[in-house]
């Protein structure tokens, strides 16, 4: 299959409507999860069957998917699988990730039930879990000792700066990762780590524990930008076990065991939040000594919030600046300026800093951990994990001309009095 578009799902493109500021909390409510047949519940249906995985299983609806545990097996992005070789595919203007995003699997799934996430519980009426897309794509599950082989022989071509354990809701998940996290240090040491922690299930010692054993990077994703927003998305509201106190919990406990620079949190924009809300949250996780990893909410297929739409170009673009000044050029929240709804209407600075901000491009990258060429470039740039590539959101690639125009029209169209400029217009 390939990359250079992914499936496109059958939710509302919203073209018809006039533009919006932002997404607001009155809009993006997500639906009530439907109650899930028992013959249904915690993988029964592949348990019962119980077939056994060979090599590599490249999801299949048609298909009986067989029955693969972590950390026997673990799941792939389909980006990192086309870079291994793993899968066919061409990539939209890119030929690689430079990261190798690894996903617990388990015919259970994810106990989570999060309402934009296309893993989430409630699918288990009607998918199986190795074949849930996640972040847009499908995700090959692949023999851990195979992917430990294929990269150790240098099947990346040198290409990856980083590897990311992504951990689920699950009671095996802590052990697992260990177990995940040791074979790799001690096999492509050279290559550093970084942990996607699921807090739910995890203690102060665990997140020790997981540094003590070479882990390099800890993240949390803290997603929702509000208390509100977490607890309509991926707690009490869609009958999930996630809380925003226990995810600052053992957000500061990162902070505090892996260190300035070495954590960091997931923010996903566009869930019904202000820009401020976003921003507050940056600001914070700036001064603990982490970084802020931005996505731009799009409806996933099968998720709870696949009726809702896409997060506004122009707020997306207005918090992609604002983050990078706060992460990266140390600028502060404070100094900016916001209109009664939280909307940002002044980034604070003179406009000829802010050109060169655009200018560069980086800023409108994808965020994440970073990897070999710079501080502020990620590893992580999850080839559109977060739009299609006939818009993107989150560039995993240098940005040419002709898209630092467009992040101009489009920060044109949302900042029509701010940014620091004059004329409103950012030439």
């Amino acid at each position: 299959m390939s990359c250079r578009e992914m499936p496109r799902s059958s939710v509302p493109d919203f073209l018809g409507e006039a533009p919006r500021v932002f997404n607001d909390a009155t809009t993006m409510q997500p639906r009530a999860p439907a109650s899930v047949p028992v013959e249904a519940r915690n993988g029964a249906r592949v348990k019962v069957r119980d077939m056994r995985p060979e090599g590599v299983y490249r999801p299949n609806y048609s298909f009986l998917t067989p029955n693969m545990r972590s950390p026997q097996y673990v799941q792939m992005s389909m980006a990192a699988a086309i870079t291994l070789g793993v899968m066919n595919g061409a990539m939209h203007r890119t030929a690689c990730t430079r990261c190798l995003n690894l996903l617990l699997t388990y015919p259970e799934g994810c106990r989570a039930n999060c309402a934009y996430c296309g893993l989430a519980r409630h699918r288990e009426a009607e998918r199986n879990y190795a074949d849930r897309n996640f972040i847009r794509v499908d995700w090959p599950a692949v023999p851990y000792e195979e992917v430990l082989d294929i990269v150790a022989a240098g099947g990346d071509g040198g290409r990856f700066h980083r590897m990311c354990i992504s951990m689920i809701t699950h009671p095996c998940s802590d052990e697992d990762t260990r177990v995940v996290l040791k074979k790799w240090v001690e096999r492509l040491k050279h290559i550093p780590v970084s942990i996607l922690s699921n807090p739910t299930t995890m203690t102060r010692q665990d997140v020790q524990e997981l540094k003590d054993l070479g882990a390099d990077i800890f993240t949390v994703a803290l997603d929702a930008c509000n208390r509100e927003i977490f607890d309509r998305t991926r707690g009490r509201g869609v009958q999930s076990p996630h809380s925003w106190a226990k995810y600052w919990e053992i957000l500061h406990a990162a902070a505090d065991i892996f260190g300035p620079e070495h954590f960091g949190a997931h923010l996903i924009v566009g869930m019904g939040e202000s820009d401020r809300d976003v921003l507050t949250q940056v600001q914070k996780i700036r001064d603990l000594g982490g970084h802020s990893h931005m996505f731009a909410f799009f409806p996933e297929r099968g998720s709870l919030m696949d009726h809702l739409p896409a997060v506004p170009r122009p707020q997306w673009r207005r918090i992609q600046i604002a983050r990078y000044l706060i992460d990266y050029r140390g600028h502060r929240l404070e100094k900016m300026r916001f209109d009664e709804s939280g909307t940002l209407i002044d980034f604070g600075l003179p406009q000829d800093e802010i050109d060169a901000v655009i200018d560069a491009g980086v800023a409108f990258r994808t965020s994440g951990c970073p990897g070999k060429e710079a501080r502020d470039i990620s590893a992580c740039d999850r080839p559109y994990g977060d739009s299609p590539p006939r818009d993107i959101a989150s560039y995993p690639f240098k940005l040419n001309r002709s898209d630092i125009r467009k992040m101009r029209r489009q920060l044109d169209a949302g900042m029509a009095d701010g940014c620091g400029c004059q004329s409103g217009e950012l030439r």
